[in-house]
C-alpha cells in the first residue's frame, strides 16, 4: 500500500498528511499494551471490586432475565453488534424489521397510534416530548411546561437542563395535592403548553389519568406520560387515558441494568404528530419488483432539514438495545409476559398484605410492582438490616415523612418476600409471630383495583405469536441477520462513522454480572470498581486528546455535542458574558452541530468553504468581526467532513480565541489523529469523543453510543452532574446541567473502550491512527483514474 503511494513508511505518510504545526513530536504517555489475557484479568480485578447486592431501588432499573437465546445470539453474536446504522436499507432488512416490531410492540402497549425506533433513554425521551409538544402547539404562547413531582428524579432532571436552554419555564408540583384527589390549584390554574405525568408513580402508585388529561386538553395543552413498560401489560394504556405522547425505557424486557445502560427509551405519540417527532420512524414500502420493503420512513429530520432550526438533535436510536426489547416480547408472547407481569404483581401484593398484618401502613392503596411504606422510626434500622441481608431498598425523604420504597421485578421470588417480612416484622415494637406467607392471600389486597386494569389485547399481530419455542425464535432470528451486512461479512465504509475490530475479548466483560446487575443508583461502596474504571478510562481519554477533563455521562455523540456547548454557555455566564450567543459552523458540518447549537439557545452563523472544502479563513474572520464581543464559539470538525487535516486550524483556533470565543472541536474523526495530534493541545477547549468509533464501542446496528467531552482546565467545572449522585457518596455539583439519565451514561459498555485502549496501547493506538489515514490514501490513489477525488490536503 505504502509503494503504491509511493512513499516509504507510516511515519514518512505522517508527516506528509498531518500538519507540522499539529503534529505530537511523543508518545502517548499510556502504560505499554497488554495481551488480551492480561487485560481480561486486570478487568477481572476491577469487576470483583463490585458488589452485587439484590437492588430494589426502582426509579425505572430493575433486574431483569435475558432469555439466554438472545444473550448469546443477539447481544453477543456480532452479526448483530457489529452493524451500522441503516443508512443503506437494502443491506439492514433484518435489522429494520426487528425494529419494526419494536415500534408494533411500543404501540400496542402503550395504546398510541405510532412510535419510533427508539430514543436514548427514558429521561431523553421526555424532554424530546416536551420540544415535540412546543413544536406542535404553536398556538399556544405559554413557556411554561408542568412537570408532576412525582417523575423520576433524573428525568426531571434532563428536562430542566433541556427546559433552560429553551427558555421554558418548568414548574414542578403535585397534581393532587397530599395524594388527595383535591386537585392542585398551581396545576389547575397555570397556564403551560404541556404536562409531564409518571404512572405508575415513582414511589409506586397507580393512578387513573383519564380525568387529569381531560383537564390538560381543556386548557388546549398536551399531555405526556412517563410510564413502565412492563406495567403496561397488566394496567390501562396511556392512550386509553387520552395520552399525546408516552415515553418510558425498555431496559426491564430483557436489558441488563448495567450500572445505567444501555437501554433504549420508547417514544409513542398521535399519528397527527409524525411530522413533529424526533429520531427515526422504520415504516413498510414497496421495492422496484412490487415486493414488500422496510426503510427509514423517516430518519432524523431535525438534523437534516431544519439544522439550526431544529428543536432535537438526535441523530441515532438505541437499535440492538430495542430489538433485545422486541425480541423479548416476542419470546415470551403475549400470554407470557402476563404471566411475569401477573407474578411481580402478586408478590408485591403478597408483600403489602404481609407488611400490613405487621402494622406497617403503605402510603397508597393502589400498586403494580413497587409498595412505599411509612418508616417515621424505623428507616435506619431496616436499612441497616436488609444491607447485612444483601439487599438495597430506597429511601423517601420528604414532607410526607420518612418512608421506604420497595420495587420487585421479574427476579423475585417467595423466598426474597419472606426474607424481606422477615426484615420487617425484626423492627416492629412488638413482633407478631412468624407467618407464613400461605396466611397472606393477594386476592384480598390486589393493588390493581378493576377499573385500572387493562381489558383490551396486547400483541395480537402475528410476529408476536409465532415464535415461542427456541427452535423457532432460533431460526427467525438467524433469517433477519441473514438479511444484514455487518463487519462479520464486510467492510462497511461510510462517511465519519469508521470502525475498527469489536474485539471480542472487548465485548466479554459487558455480560460479567459484576457490571451487568448493578443499579445505577447503588451505593457508592458497591461499585468501587466501576469508580476505578471510570477513573483510568477519564485518564486514559486525557492522554489520547490533550485536554484536562472528561466526563462519561452523554450516552451519544450528540449529547456529548450538546454537553459540551452547555459547558461553553456556562463558562461565558460565569465571567458575565451572557451577551457571547452567536456559535460559528462551516457550511460542511455534520448536520447535528447547528442543531446542538440551535437547542442550547445560540444563534447559528454559517461559515463558507473555500473551493478545496477548507475552511474560508477570510470568511471566517470576517465574520468574527462582525460577531465582535457577541461571539461564544466555532464548531468545527477536524479533520474537516472532506477528511482533509487542514493546515490553517492552529491559526483558526486563535483567530476565535482573539475574539474571546471558544473552540468545539467534533471528534468524529478522532480516529485519524490519536497518538499524531492532539486537540486540547492545538486549541480546542473542548471536543466530544465517540467512544462507538475511534475506540471500538461496536455501533449495535445504529446505537448504542457513547459521546464523552473532553474539556480544558477551564471548563472543568461545568462538566455534567446528576441529582443522584452527591446522596449516595460521590462528589459532585447536582447544580450543573444533567445530560443523561444515568450519572455516567451507558456505563456497562465503558469496559469495551478501556479494554481497546489497555491491548492497544501507545504504539497501537498511533498505529491504528496511520493505518486509518493509509487506507484512506490508498483507495484514493487506487480510485482517482477512474473517480474524482474531490477534497485532499496539500499533499
Amino acid at each position: 500500500m505504502l509503494s503504491a503511494l509511493k512513499i516509504s513508511s507510516l511515519a514518512e505518510l505522517s508527516n506528509k498528511t498531518v500538519p507540522n504545526s499539529i503534529r505530537k513530536s511523543d508518545a502517548l504517555c499510556l502504560p505499554p499494551a497488554l495481551t488480551e489475557q492480561q487485560a481480561l484479568a486486570q478487568l477481572r480485578t476491577l469487576a470483583e471490586k463490585n458488589t452485587v447486592k439484590k437492588s430494589l431501588l426502582g426509579l425505572g432499573y430493575y433486574d431483569t432475565i435475558t432469555p439466554p437465546l438472545i444473550q448469546r445470539n443477539v447481544l453477543e453474536n456480532p452479526a448483530w453488534y457489529t452493524a451500522y446504522t441503516p443508512y443503506q436499507p437494502e443491506i439492514a432488512q433484518g435489522r429494520l424489521e426487528g425494529l419494526l416490531n419494536y415500534q408494533q410492540m411500543i404501540m400496542d402497549l402503550s395504546g398510541m397510534e405510532m412510535a419510533n425506533a427508539s430514543m436514548l433513554d427514558e429521561a431523553t425521551a421526555a424532554a424530546e416530548a416536551m420540544a415535540m409538544a412546543k413544536r406542535q402547539l404553536r398556538k399556544n404562547n405559554s413557556s411554561t411546561f408542568f412537570v408532576d413531582s412525582h417523575c423520576h428524579p433524573q428525568t426531571i432532571a434532563v428536562v430542566q437542563t433541556r427546559a433552560e436552554h429553551f427558555g421554558f419555564d418548568i414548574v414542578i408540583g403535585d397534581i393532587a395535592l397530599s395524594n388527595t384527589k383535591t386537585t392542585n390549584s398551581s396545576f389547575t390554574d397555570q397556564d403551560y403548553f404541556a404536562v409531564l405525568l409518571q404512572n405508575p408513580c415513582r414511589d409506586g402508585q397507580v393512578r387513573d389519568l383519564t380525568a387529569t388529561i381531560e383537564t390538560i386538553h381543556r386548557r388546549g395543552a398536551l399531555a405526556i406520560v412517563a410510564t413502565d413498560l412492563m406495567s403496561m401489560v397488566l394496567v390501562k394504556s396511556p392512550g386509553s387515558m387520552g395520552a399525546d405522547i408516552v415515553v418510558g425505557s425498555n431496559q426491564r424486557f430483557g436489558i441488563p441494568m448495567g450500572f445505567g445502560g444501555p437501554h433504549a427509551g420508547f417514544f409513542a405519540f398521535r399519528a397527527d404528530y409524525k411530522r413533529s417527532a424526533p429520531g427515526r420512524i422504520i415504516g413498510v414500502s414497496i421495492d422496484q419488483r412490487g415486493k414488500p420493503a422496510l426503510r427509514m420512513a423517516m430518519q432524523t429530520r431535525e438534523q437534516h432539514i431544519r439544522r439550526e432550526k431544529a428543536n432535537s438533535n438526535i441523530c441515532t436510536a438505541q437499535v440492538l438495545l430495542a430489538l433485545m426489547s422486541a425480541f423479548y416480547a416476542m419470546y415470551h408472547g403475549p400470554q407470557g409476559l402476563k404471566t411475569i407481569a401477573g407474578r411481580i404483581h402478586q408478590l408485591t401484593s403478597l408483600l403489602a398484605a404481609g407488611l400490613q398484618n405487621y402494622g406497617y401502613v403503605l402510603r397508597y392503596e393502589s400498586w403494580f410492582d413497587t409498595l412505599t411504606i411509612e418508616t417515621p422510626t424505623q428507616q435506619h434500622e431496616l436499612l441497616k438490616c436488609a444491607d447485612q441481608q444483601g439487599i438495597n431498598l430506597r429511601t423517601i425523604d420528604d414532607s410526607g415523612g420518612d418512608a421506604i420504597a420497595i420495587s420487585l421485578d421479574e427476579t423475585c421470588d417467595h423466598a426474597l418476600i419472606e426474607r424481606l417480612l422477615t426484615i420487617f416484622s425484626s423492627c416492629v415494637e412488638k413482633p407478631q409471630a412468624a407467618t407464613g406467607l400461605s396466611a397472606f392471600s393477594p386476592q384480598t389486597l390486589l393493588g390493581l383495583p378493576t377499573h385500572l386494569l387493562r381489558e383490551d389485547q396486547i400483541l395480537s399481530h402475528p410476529v408476536f405469536n409465532l415464535y415461542h419455542s427456541e427452535s423457532e425464535m432460533l431460526r427467525y432470528l438467524k433469517r433477519l441477520e441473514n438479511r444484514d451486512i455487518s463487519l462479520t461479512n464486510s467492510m462497511i465504509p461510510l462517511g465519519s462513522c469508521t470502525m475498527k475490530l469489536n474485539a471480542t475479548a472487548e465485548m466479554m466483560p459487558i455480560s460479567w454480572p459484576e457490571f451487568a446487575n448493578i443499579h445505577p443508583f447503588a451505593p457508592a461502596a458497591q461499585t468501587l470498581g466501576y469508580q476505578q474504571l471510570f477513573s483510568e478510562l477519564e485518564d486514559m481519554l486525557v492522554q489520547c486528546t490533550g485536554y484536562d477533563a472528561v466526563s462519561l455521562q452523554p450516552n451519544a455523540g450528540s449529547q456529548g455535542e450538546y454537553a459540551g456547548l452547555i459547558a461553553i454557555k456556562k463558562y461565558h455566564q460565569s465571567r458575565g458574558e451572557t451577551q457571547r450567543d452567536i456559535c460559528l459552523i462551516p457550511s460542511s458540518a455534520h448536520g447535528t452541530n447547528p442543531a446542538s447549537a440551535q437547542m442550547v439557545g445560540m444563534k447559528v452563523v454559517v461559515v463558507k468553504c473555500n473551493d478545496q472544502g477548507d475552511i474560508d479563513i477570510d470568511d471566517l474572520r470576517t465574520k468574527a468581526n462582525q460577531c465582535g464581543n457577541k461571539l461564544a464559539a466555532l464548531m468545527v470538525t477536524y479533520p474537516s467532513t472532506h477528511g482533509v487535516f487542514e493546515s490553517g486550524i492552529v491559526d483558526v483556533c486563535q483567530l476565535i480565541h482573539d475574539y474571546g470565543g471558544q473552540v468545539y472541536i467534533d471528534g468524529a474523526n478522532l480516529n485519524a489523529m490519536v497518538g499524531l495530534a492532539e486537540p486540547g493541545k492545538f486549541g480546542g477547549d473542548v471536543s466530544h469523543i465517540n467512544l462507538h468509533k475511534t475506540f471500538c464501542i461496536p455501533h449495535g446496528g445504529g446505537g448504542p453510543g457513547m459521546g464523552p467531552i473532553a474539556v480544558a482546565e477551564h471548563l472543568r467545572e461545568f462538566l455534567p452532574g446528576h441529582p443522584l449522585l452527591g446522596e449516595r457518596g460521590h462528589d459532585n455539583n447536582k447544580d450543573n446541567n444533567t445530560i443523561s439519565a444515568a450519572p455516567w451514561g451507558s456505563a456497562s459498555i465503558l469496559p469495551i473502550a478501556w479494554m481497546y485502549i489497555k491491548m492497544m496501547g501507545p504504539d497501537g493506538l498511533k498505529l491504528a491512527s496511520q493505518v486509518a489515514i493509509l487506507s484512506a490514501n490508498y483507495i484514493a490513489r487506487k480510485l482517482d483514474p477512474h473517480y474524482p477525488v474531490l477534497f485532499t490536503g496539500q499533499s
